[in-house]
């Protein structure tokens, strides 16, 4: 990827206490770019978003957005690059006892000091976006799955950020609401210029609206590239995961003793009958 880079992490390590997850991961994010991180669970992709948000501190390497680094920046110098981001949380994650009006106009009564019409304004006009200018009213309860994560999309773009981290953003979604919520990340993020990480497990929806993949096995980078890359590598992990083989680098059997002799062995142990 030749384009300037709005985000990059540079040999970042990272564990929490003596459990090491990251293991010197480099990746760069260019500007306007979907961005995936894939990769079996625990691999670190989370901890990635945590680390490039300011959450976390790495314990060797940096990371840098827009040109600073984060985990140097004081309070509010990293709040202030916070504002300039968003988070689609796992779920959705919107206040249950909010409309999906007051959801999505939270930031910005939170962080602007704009007039009550032209919050209204900058709502509708982002519920219109992922088609629910008419769920306005309603209350998360009444929502369905794919409804609720098209609110929490609408709130997270809702400031026009320069950078939207997505933590499985697909997770628990019907096929027709994956559909839609993908598009949805496509489109938001070319019309608004914006760059996008996004961490997730489902390959065959972030493949169709991603420009790039990094894939994470055993805390370091093991395969990079566009998604018909990616779909034809010979890397043994990563040809397993995207294709969903059952047995290969992640093994089907937990580790165990030999079969045979543990059969045997209990047999053995069976007391003789009269």
């Amino acid at each position: 990827m030749s384009e300037a880079p709005l985000v990059e992490i540079d040999a970042v390590q990272f564990g929490y206490g003596r459990s090491p997850v990251l293991k010197g991961i480099s990746m760069r994010i260019p500007r306007g770019k979907i961005v995936a991180i894939m990769g079996g669970s625990g691999c670190g992709k989370t901890t990635l978003l945590r680390l490039v948000s300011g959450q976390l501190k790495p314990t060797a390497g940096s990371v840098r957005l827009a040109g600073e680094t984060v985990h140097e920046l004081d309070r509010e110098g990293l709040y202030r690059l916070r504002r300039r981001m968003s988070m689609l949380f796992q779920f959705g994650a919107l206040f249950t006892d909010l409309s999906v009006y007051d959801n999505v106009a939270f930031p910005l009564r939170e962080h602007t000091e704009l007039s009550e019409e032209m919050v209204r304004d900058l709502v509708l006009l982002k519920l219109e976006a992922v088609g629910l200018r008419g769920a306005h009213n309603l209350m998360p309860s009444e929502l369905s799955g794919g409804m609720a994560r098209r609110v929490a999309l609408a709130r997270a773009v809702v400031m026009d950020p320069m950078l939207v981290l997505y933590d499985e953003p697909f997770a628990g979604l019907d096929p027709i609401s994956m559909s839609v919520v993908g598009s949805l990340i496509r489109r938001l993020n070319d019309a608004l210029g914006a760059t996008s990480i996004l961490v997730t497990h489902d390959v065959v929806e972030s493949m169709q609206i991603v420009d790039y993949l990094y894939f994470v096995a055993d805390g370091r980078v093991v395969g990079e590239g566009t998604p018909d890359e990616i779909r034809a590598s010979a890397t043994p992990v990563v040809h397993q995961f995207v294709h969903g083989e059952t047995d290969g680098p992640v093994p089907f059997h937990y580790p165990a003793p030999d079969y045979a002799g543990d059969v045997g062995l209990a047999a053995a142990k069976e007391p003789a009958h009269a």
